[in-house]
């Protein structure tokens, strides 16, 4: 049995698909999986050892179904289901599942604060569309794999950290999305535990500027030091982890990994938040600011606040961050 999932991205979006394929490969040990996604992700899907092979979308939707087409795929799980992945099913014209994207209840949770959303966490909504192949959750959580040379060692980090430290992914892929810096600094000065700042090579300035302002020389800014696998090393080794809503936050939960989760635009009743498993005794700090008539105002991010106030982030105090770090610590 050939089945194709398709996942185009992001980082985090990747990471929490990775219960569908354990499943499948576990539960149907005669199925073959295949995942197509942008090369651009392909590190992270690399490593698996429940997935077959991994397959690129082209420059044109024609030219990835005729590749895929010679296949001869049983089924396609579609976890990502936009206009792309309409088009993609269609013409490989093969039998397809799919999950609710819940696009309406989140429009009436963003225009009129109005909640119908259901307690349900998108892997679980993501497991639904292979229930009627026989799949059903295992309870384990994510799943994200390191290569081992790509394993960052004791040595690679200062001396001071190696007893333990505390991670802090200070990135987002929106702004609205991201703890302000000046908060990121002034904690950084309150925490007495070492503290490395994650980050991709755009976070670096942030990084530099929140090492030195914050005065702290237990800071160490390894944003764009690695590539997403040291990262998610250094994530792995972690005593506590500090993340906006954003892909090294899911890396986190994928390692079981205490995490303070720090939310600004979104809200966790997306269905985004840190995942464990129903098997693990793991539970995320939510920290938020609930008593704000704006939000959510978008299911994804913006570039600038739209309300000029920024208060989603800004009246997340410093000291409540850093206590919720002491207390998993």
């Amino acid at each position: 049995m050939k089945i194709l999932i398709i996942r185009f991205s992001s980082i985090g979006d990747i990471v929490l698909t990775t219960p569908v394929v354990r499943c499948i490969k576990q539960q149907l040990p005669n199925a073959e999986i295949h995942f197509l996604t942008k090369e651009s992700f392909s590190s992270i899907l690399q490593g698996n050892p429940h997935i077959f092979q991994l397959h690129f979308l082209r420059n044109s939707i024609e030219a990835t179904v005729s590749k895929l087409k010679m296949i001869r795929f049983d089924f396609i799980v579609d976890l990502h289901k936009n206009q792309r992945t309409f088009a993609i099913r269609r013409l490989m014209r093969v039998k397809s599942y799919s999950f609710d994207k819940l696009n309406i209840q989140k429009w009436m949770m963003v225009n009129f604060k109005i909640n119908r959303l259901p307690n349900v966490h998108i892997v679980e909504r993501y497991l639904s569309s292979v229930a009627k192949l026989g799949v059903v959750d295992d309870g384990a959580g994510l799943d994200y794999y390191i290569p081992a040379v790509q394993q960052i060692q004791p040595e690679q980090i200062p001396e001071t950290h190696r007893n333990g430290y505390v991670a802090i992914a200070i990135g987002a892929a929106h702004y609205t999305k991201r703890y302000a810096l000046k908060h990121l600094i002034a904690l950084c000065q309150i925490l007495k535990q070492p503290i490395i700042l994650l980050g991709g090579p755009e976070d670096r300035a942030n990084g530099q500027e929140i090492a030195e302002l914050s005065g702290n020389t237990q800071v160490w800014n390894a944003c764009g030091l690695f590539n997403l696998h040291g990262s998610a090393s250094l994530v792995s080794q972690a005593r506590v982890v500090v993340s906006n809503d954003t892909g090294l936050m899911h890396i986190a939960a994928a390692f079981q990994k205490p995490i303070v989760s720090i939310w600004g635009n979104t809200i966790p009743e997306f269905g985004m938040y840190p995942y464990y498993g129903k098997n693990s005794a793991m539970k995320a700090v939510i920290v938020q600011n609930t008593g704000l008539s704006c939000r959510p105002c978008s299911k994804i991010g913006f570039d600038k606040c739209p309300k000029r106030h920024f208060k989603c982030m800004m009246d997340i105090l410093p000291s409540e961050v850093a206590g919720q770090v002491e207390h998993l610590w």
